[in-house]
């Protein structure tokens, strides 16, 4: 089929609750809020991102001739509903956590209000896109907290699931302070220069690996990282230092090299050492090859001599915790505070604002969880980001997302930041919401 938009990028329960609604004639306004049950084991905090690309699909939000055609040829539709659809765009508004913000389990990322019908025809892009965004940056954050200081590029781009991921793998790790990608179309969207080496493919087709080394610094004197463990890490890197004299003579240096394999600890030292005797104290040592941010603590702490880390698979899949869970639920319908009463599932009723408060130190304390219109002490997180299905101000950008972030991470308590066993913090609901919650819940059980 061609001519294909994003909306039927859905379940298809969504449409048949909107054809339901649409025959009810039930399309008032409607709040749904997007939260997080429960954080993953050994996450202390999340770190809000995708929101752009959510913005990106509500304005975009339509049905093609195409897609309408499709749907009544499963002869479920009336030809009304249809018709409907077919002229149908996101009209709401929306108020969403900015993105760089860390937050906790249920606080909402983001609260679409909307006609209940559009509304509800969003929510499953909606949560796959803040799911893998804020998944992938919050293990991001998390592997540039374990590196010191240290130098994180983005390498997992073959091993992520898709093309979508790939692009949320690249933009999330840069909000989180990743200095690169090896993502070439995701760094011309970020505005970024591309990073990589060589494949042992490389230096296996040339058969000869000072040849091979060669061959890559006469293409790219001034930018030669290379690849030094194909066959024996410490010949490659004398092989290496060889090519380094070569660029020198040409007033190039080299940039780099890089271990993918073996004792990391010692062969980082060991680079380190070659590479100082051979005075070239600014060539830098790179390591990759299934790294995280455990791993990646555990070679610091054993000091390892690494100037960068190439951060792969464990990091663009978010291997330990590849998802968070994700609501999407109706908070109002038509001026009614509703909630679900689920054991151990229950939602907060009614539009919500989060205010974080912070002690004299500028440290967090904790977060309060209002109505949206209630005044709280602290400062108001949640902020309207759209209207009439239109953006209020242009997008601002990933690198002010990244300084966001950067701010709050050094304001979250110690017990948040630890990689293992962080302690999250909870929000403390407010008087006023608890009171609205109260008269939801005796209202819901009243109808039952």
């Amino acid at each position: 089929m061609s001519d294909i938009s994003q909306a039927l990028h859905t379940d298809f329960y969504q449409l048949t609750m909107a054809a339901a609604y649409f025959r009810q004639n039930m399309n008032r306004p409607a709040t749904f809020s997007l939260f997080t049950h429960g954080l993953p084991a050994q996450r202390g905090y999340i770190l809000a991102a995708g929101l752009a690309d959510a913005l990106d699909y509500l304005e975009g939000f339509c049905y093609t001739p195409a897609e309408i055609e499709y749907l009544g040829s499963l002869q479920r539709f009336t030809p009304e509903f249809l018709e409907f659809l077919a002229g149908l765009r996101f009209s709401g508004e929306v108020w969403a956590l900015p993105e760089g913000t860390a937050c906790f389990a249920g606080e909402p990322l983001i609260e679409v209000t909307a006609p209940l019908i559009e509304a509800q025809l969003v929510e499953t892009r909606l949560i796959q896109i803040l799911n893998v965004h804020s998944t992938l940056a919050s293990k991001a954050a998390r592997c540039v907290q374990a590196a010191q200081g240290r130098t994180c590029v983005d390498f997992g781009l073959r091993r992520t699931q898709g093309r979508d991921a790939g692009w949320a793998a690249a933009r999330s790790s840069a909000m989180a302070g990743f200095a690169g990608t090896s993502n070439v179309e995701a760094s011309c969207r970020l505005g970024t220069t591309p990073v990589g080496t060589m494949a042992h493919a490389f230096v296996e087709a040339f058969g000869d690996e000072l040849a091979a080394f060669r061959a890559f610094a006469d293409s790219f004197p001034h930018g030669t990282v290379l690849l030094v463990d194909t066959y024996d890490s410490v010949e490659g890197l004398h092989r290496a230092v060889t090519v380094a004299g070569e660029l020198a003579q040409r007033g190039c240096q080299l940039i780099g090299v890089r271990l993918d394999s073996g004792d990391l600890v010692g062969m980082s030292r060991q680079a380190r050492q070659i590479l100082d005797q051979a005075g070239l104290e600014q060539t830098r040592v790179v390591v990759s090859g299934s790294l995280d941010e455990y791993r990646i603590d555990e070679l610091v702490r054993a000091g390892a001599m690494v100037d960068m880390f190439g951060i792969g698979t464990k990091m663009a899949c978010s291997a330990d915790a590849p998802y968070l869970d994700l609501a999407y639920k109706l908070v109002n319908y038509d001026g009614r505070p509703t909630l679900k009463l689920s054991t151990g599932k229950e939602t907060w009723a009614s539009a919500k604002q989060l205010w974080r408060q912070v002690d004299q130190q500028g440290m967090v304390q904790g977060d309060v969880l209002g109505l949206r219109d209630e005044e709280q002490a602290g400062r108001p997180l949640l902020e309207p980001v759209m209207e009439q299905g239109r953006r209020l101000a242009p997008e601002p950008g990933w690198r002010a997302a990244s300084e966001r972030f950067a701010g709050q991470l050094a304001s979250l308590p110690e017990t948040c930041r630890r990689l293992n066993d962080p302690i999250p913090l909870e929000p403390t609901p407010s008087p006023e919401l608890r009171q609205v919650q109260e008269k939801a819940r005796q209202a819901a059980l009243g109808s039952c």
